[in-house]
């Protein structure tokens, strides 16, 4: 086990060390132009985005220009603008003056709501965002980065806004290429009360006098009306590559967590894996030999378990059509999972690709509709139905018609609050045209393949009277078998599950994708073998209705996953604004719902697999 989790790191070092295919660096000359363009403005508290000139902001000479941005990061609210920062190549500034701007009553409102709510400035340079370096203390004093700098800060009652910044740059050399390329982005805020004075040979016409930092008074919103906004820089070489640059922002804590994430969902692995090497190796085999003899008529009469349900194991459910349905959906869902898995192995999502991530998700759940409809079709014809058009349609349309429509009505209460995080019409248009105009043929077309295929065939006949099931005792009872059968595929995912959302709706980084592949390849065998389990029980206790069992089984750590949130919500956030409550449940419950599809569907195909090899492994007469 040890030298397995050894190659594990391994290759996830490997992979950080190789995660920009396809990424050409820039090389700057001496006093070349280097653009510095801003982003939204985020906060945890309220969950929702706006656009960096929303504030009374400097705004560049030549006007404010959009960057073109991608279907991801139009989704997770980017809004990519240019600034009025003159940056050059190893040029030092001191006391640069940007703008002076006048601070009016509204002004002051504005920016006193965006720092009580914690709101952030995020920049960009050479597609790097800024960092603010700080100390953790509970860490030994190490240093740790944030992503953004805050717009201002609250003491005392008083605000204070942040006019001054001090920008840090790194850049690395080589004898390989010429000019130099920027490793390193920094911004370190002040608060700093300045004055101006005639400068005609300056381009703003003034120039700054700031204060030493010493003798520095905070800018106190309620005691002035002017703000001057200024900026000092600075280069400094670094012997840090390119390829590496982006390790401080993705250094997170936890390693040891994630360590014991994984040995904690190794043993769960194992356990299960006894338990069905033990049903396996030792009940069904003693069962399949002791049925397989030649039985005498008294014996026979005796004969109970699994053995005697035969004639109706292989019956339809009820509500088949809806049971095919969320398995073809699951499929396209493990689908888009595995390949984004992979893809994000290889290094084509890192963080540079904003949007990337998001983008690739989208697409690739939409190509996999060729999959979901063949399994659905598949499987319906198994259950005989006529009706196959139908229940495509359903696979194509029911569960993404679910999370599209509480999508849609999430983006109304954020275009309501004038937030960069709506959608707009144009790209929910682009969303449709991908839904009905790729996946539902798609679907149709993997239903076609699917149903045109010979059927599935089963190892027993089904009689046409079905058997009465005899009392189950408590411990079988659906409810419960389904509230135990989740936990453990959840126990195997709820560790890693904190460092995702703490990326969703903390704004963190995660690329570590090495960690998140063993658990989801721990979470496919903990769901599939937890269902064969929970199924062989019932199917002793001469129940033969297992089909939605099996699919509830490993489906419902779906539930404590959102149970999860709530615990999440009420312990990590601070969100008090009820349309920003309104958002992070309805985003958390169409995640619930996806993970709901993926490891149901991954338990009802291995629990279906199981049951075909048992009864096929059985003489009947």
């Amino acid at each position: 086990m040890a030298r397995l989790l050894g190659c594990v790191a391994a290759g996830a070092s490997l992979v950080r060390a190789i995660y920009l295919p396809g990424v050409a660096p820039i090389e700057y000359q001496d006093g070349a132009s280097v653009d510095l363009k801003v982003n939204k403005l985020t906060s945890v508290k309220t969950q929702l985005p706006y656009g960096y000139y929303t504030l009374p902001f400097c705004a560049p000479p030549g006007g404010i220009q959009d960057s073109v941005e991608n279907l991801g990061e139009i989704l997770a609210g980017d809004l990519i603008e240019n600034s009025g920062y003159d940056l050059r190549m190893k040029e030092n500034r001191t006391c640069q003056l940007l703008c002076k701007k006048e601070l009016t009553k509204d002004h002051r409102n504005q920016f006193r709501t965006m720092i009580e709510d914690n709101y952030l400035v995020n920049w960009i340079v050479d597609n790097m965002p800024a960092a603010t370096k700080y100390i953790r203390h509970s860490d030994g004093g190490q240093f740790m980065y944030m992503n953004g700098f805050p717009i201002g800060v609250q003491r005392d009652g008083h605000y204070y806004l942040h006019n001054h910044m001090k920008l840090s740059f790194m850049y690395h050399s080589s004898d390989k290429y010429e000019g130099y390329r920027i490793v390193g982005f920094e911004v370190e805020p002040h608060s700093i009360v300045q004055a101006t004075r005639s400068d005609p040979s300056s381009p703003l016409g003034s120039e700054a006098i700031c204060s030493e930092e010493a003798d520095a008074k905070l800018m106190d919103m309620d005691l002035h009306n002017e703000i001057v906004y200024t900026y000092d820089v600075t280069w400094a070489y670094s012997e840090m590559r390119w390829v590496s640059r982006w390790d401080n922002y993705l250094k997170m804590t936890g390693g040891q967590i994630h360590w014991f994430s994984i040995l904690n969902s190794l043993m769960i692995m194992l356990f299960l894996s006894g338990m069905v090497a033990m049903i396996l190796l030792r009940t069904l085999w003693r069962d399949i030999t002791k049925y397989n003899e030649l039985a005498t008529a008294e014996e026979a009469a005796e004969e109970t378990g699994w053995k005697l349900v035969h004639g109706d194991v292989f019956r339809k459910p009820r509500f088949g059509k809806l049971l095919v349905v969320s398995v073809g959906c699951g499929v396209q869902v493990l689908g888009m999972s595995l390949v984004t898995l992979l893809f994000a192995l290889l290094g084509f999502l890192s963080p540079a690709h904003r949007g990337g991530l998001l983008q690739s998700m989208m697409l690739l759940f939409t190509f996999m509709g060729v999959f979901g409809g063949y399994t659905s079709a598949r499987l319906y014809k198994v259950f005989q139905g006529d009706d196959w058009k139908t229940a495509t349609l359903m696979t194509a349309l029911f569960y993404p018609g679910i999370i599209f429509a509480v999508f849609f009505t999430l983006n109304l209460f954020i275009w309501a609050q004038k937030s960069t995080g709506a959608v707009p019409f144009t790209t929910m248009f682009a969303v449709l045209v991908l839904w009905f105009g790729i996946s539902v043929p798609l679907v149709f077309m993997g239903s076609y393949f699917g149903y045109r295929k010979d059927a599935i065939e089963l190892p027993v006949r089904t009689n046409h009277v079905p058997r009465q099931i005899p009392a189950q005792p408590w411990f079988m009872q659906p409810l419960f078998t389904c509230a135990v059968g989740g936990i453990l595929p959840f126990g195997a995912v709820f560790t890693e599950l904190f460092f995702i959302m703490s990326s969703l709706w903390q704004h963190q980084f995660y690329y570590l994708f090495g960690f998140l592949a063993l658990v989801v390849g721990i979470l496919v065998i903990t769901c599939a073998e937890i269902s064969i389990a929970l199924t062989y029980f019932q199917l002793t206790s001469e129940n033969y209705n297992w089909w939605w069992r099996s699919f509830m089984a490993s489906g419902s750590s779906a539930v404590y996953v959102f149970m999860y949130s709530v615990l999440y919500f009420s312990s990590r956030l601070q969100i008090d604004k009820w349309v920003s409550i309104f958002l992070y449940f309805g985003y958390m419950s169409i995640l619930s719902l996806l993970f709901f599809l993926l490891t149901g569907s991954i338990g009802f195909l291995a629990s279906f697999m199981f049951v075909r090899v048992i009864y096929g492994s059985i003489k009947v007469d």
